[in-house]
């Protein structure tokens, strides 16, 4: 990449192999990879972005696993809770259900904050808004003191019902600052919702990252003289200072910037209906689009639950980097660890010397080395089967016992992804059959028949840039914010009044906050239940048309219970507000090459148990309506996607590879 400044749109995700980068001059796209520093993610994205050159007014765009990692590390801020009196266990005691069942010792993730740093305070407001017992004086000096001896970095004020009156959390925040607490997050305003445990895991969650992310978000932007935008875990997009306002936002921004990435591709193919496949070098994402992603507001990192708004994205330890081995009782296992960027996958030649994923389909031949991967890694054949033999024990290695070694490993890595595309289709009610399967990361498209082919899905879309389609998708996502207000009132004629104030105020909100952006779109939503039930569905709402929502209530809980009980009471929980502003349009990345006739090189492949006679392409040569039939390479800089027998490819008029399958499923 010249070193030359450029006045664009950059987009930028953090993996645990590589750091991926994207350029957008508004007329072309341009691409590169560099390898990721584990130690400090910031180090690889100020190093790409000096290869870059950027100016001024250069937007750039940043999926970060910064809060991620901070949590799933417990390597956050030191933070104080601070909560009504009586609820100073409330992230402890939880919900009291238990994960294992069955288990006769369970085990519990660590609370995020110990109970010494765990604080109360005398107040109480009731659960209808009113004050019960005013904010004590004496009682809060005392709360400032033991702060004080602490020494925290951070503050979580989560105090009972603050979310129909903030007043007293607003005090205790004040009087945390003046005794020196830089960063304080309250409740009323990280998640101004009902559910007590929930509300209090995530204003700690945010606290215990909110110093992290400040950090990491300043030092990027004392090195880039551009606009810094953060991915939210939703898919959106917030401005720096936003995201530091409200780091728990980003909890979960890098599989979310996948998730839009291939949406936007897919649709521009003619495809709205997509499971989504991202296989890094750690791990792999996957996700259902029926039409839009779906959204959860009830996961769980590291343990702790987060209530905040994001794409639901099941994750599993299956990467290229997964590092294979055999178990004590002789199976064998891949992943959850990883050779990550240091050293890597033996085949990169960095000293790795634990066999992987990526070693496995170089032994198999579906990566070739014919053609440079990302920053200039050249593939170490040699490397790959050495690791590869340390899957055979004292056996002498053979070829022929090395190739079965690593096929292994692949159907392995296989059965966990497979696994986790069974949990977001058939567990949540969808048929994969009536899905197109989009294939990235770097590793994705090396698996995408295979996999579908498992699920009996017959399409795979592998988009023009794969292995960087989360940088892509950080380009090509909404700038999105999202409010809430807690109503609790019977979903009814008389509480319309209440509804329609309610959708007001998030609406002035959303204009206030967008006020420099543009001028949002915005979608409302009202949660309802049953009753007594304690949950809710959530459904549109055009308007404060009441009616029509709790109609459509019933109809969501028969699709998704098989029964509903339309002469039942509903009740109104939340009403909720989506303002939107598109980003620009990513510009049409192009067909590469001509319409000549493309060259190949032959290469071996095992499939099936036998070699095969391949032909391998480069993707830069492959023009509009290129076709071809399994057993197919092709091979860029930033992926390999594998065609099996069965199996033909095409390229599209979006560029994209289009791979069918054109023979009977194979069981």
């Amino acid at each position: 990449m010249p070193r030359q400044a450029v006045a664009a749109r950059v987009g930028v995700d953090v993996g645990g192999t590589f750091t991926d980068f994207v350029v957008d001059t508004g007329t072309n796209i341009s691409t590169f990879k560099i390898s990721s520093s584990p130690g400090n993610p910031a180090d690889a994205v100020i190093e790409g972005l000096k290869r870059i050159g950027i100016e001024p007014s250069t937007t750039v765009v940043h999926g970060s696993t910064v809060a991620t990692n901070a949590v799933l590390e417990r390597r956050g801020a030191r933070t104080v809770l601070v909560t009504t009196t009586g609820f100073r266990d409330v992230l402890e005691i939880g919900r009291q259900q238990r994960s294992e069942l069955y288990a006769i010792s369970p085990s519990r993730p660590p609370v995020l904050i110990d109970r010494k740093f765990r604080l109360e305070v005398d107040e109480r407001v009731g659960a209808d808004g009113t004050v019960l017992h005013t904010l004590d004086p004496a009682s809060l000096e005392k709360l400032v003191r033991r702060v004080r001896r602490l020494k925290p970095e951070a503050a979580a004020v989560c105090l009972l019902f603050s979310f129909l009156r903030p007043s007293h959390e607003r005090t205790v925040r004040a009087a945390l600052r003046k005794a020196g607490v830089r960063w304080v997050s309250i409740s009323s305003e990280v998640l101004p919702e009902h559910r007590e445990y929930e509300r209090s895991s995530t204003t700690a969650v945010d606290a215990y990252v909110g110093p992290v992310m400040g950090r990491y978000i300043g030092r990027l932007e004392r090195a880039i003289r551009g606009r810094l935008w953060i991915v939210q875990s939703n898919g959106g997009v917030l401005k720096a200072a936003e995201a530091v306002k409200a780091p728990v936002q980003s909890v979960l921004s890098g599989p979310a910037a996948g998730v839009e990435g291939a949406r936007t591709f897919a649709v521009r193919s003619g495809f709205d209906h997509i499971v989504t496949l991202d296989m890094g070098g750690t791990s792999t994402d996957v996700a259902i689009c029926p039409g839009q992603p779906l959204q959860r507001r009830d996961a769980e990192i590291g343990g702790l639950p987060i209530a905040i708004p994001m794409t639901d994205i099941h994750t599993v330890g299956a990467g290229g980097g997964s590092i294979a081995g055999v178990d004590d009782a002789g199976s064998l296992r891949v992943g959850p660890q990883s050779a990550g960027a240091e050293p890597g996958p033996a085949a990169y030649g960095r000293g790795g010397t634990e066999p992987t994923v990526t070693d496995a389909n170089v032994v198999l031949g579906r990566i070739s080395g014919v053609n440079d991967l990302a920053d200039d890694v050249e593939i170490d054949q040699a490397a790959a089967a050495r690791a590869m033999d340390r899957l055979l024990s004292a056996r002498s290695p053979t070829t022929e016992k090395r190739r079965r070694a690593a096929a292994t490993v692949v159907d392995v890595a296989n059965a966990h992804m497979e696994r986790a595309l069974r949990v977001i289709t058939l567990e949540r009610g969808y048929d994969p059959r009536d899905f197109v399967l989009v294939a990235f990361g770097g590793a994705g498209p090396l698996h995408g028949c295979d996999l579908a082919d498992r699920l009996q899905m017959s399409r795979v879309l592998v988009p023009r840039y794969p292995g960087v389609l989360s940088a892509l998708g950080a380009l090509s996502g909404e700038h999105r914010r999202e409010y809430a207000a807690t109503l609790l009132r019977p979903a009814k004629p008389q509480s319309l009044a209440v509804l329609r104030k309610a959708f007001e105020r998030l609406e002035r909100n959303a204009r206030r906050d967008f006020l420099r952006t543009g001028r949002p779109k915005m979608n409302r939503s009202l949660e309802l239940r049953y009753v007594g039930q304690s949950f809710e569905l959530g459904v549109p709402i055009i308007g404060d048309d009441m009616i029509s929502a709790v109609k459509a209530f019933h109809q969501r809980h028969q699709d998704r219970f098989a029964h509903s009980r339309p002469d039942a009471d509903v009740e109104m929980v939340v009403a909720r507000l989506a303002a939107t502003v598109p980003q620009a349009e990513l510009p049409f990345t192009g067909a590469p090459g001509s319409k000549r006739k493309p060259g190949f090189t032959r290469i071996p492949v095992v499939a099936g148990g036998s070699e095969l006679n391949a032909r391998a392409f480069v993707r830069d040569t492959l023009p509009i309506g290129f076709r071809a039939r399994g057993p197919v390479v092709i091979e860029q800089d930033d992926a390999t996607t594998w065609v099996p027998p069965g199996w033909r490819v095409q390229v599209d008029g979006q560029a994209a590879l289009i791979l069918d399958r054109h023979q009977k499923h194979r069981l």
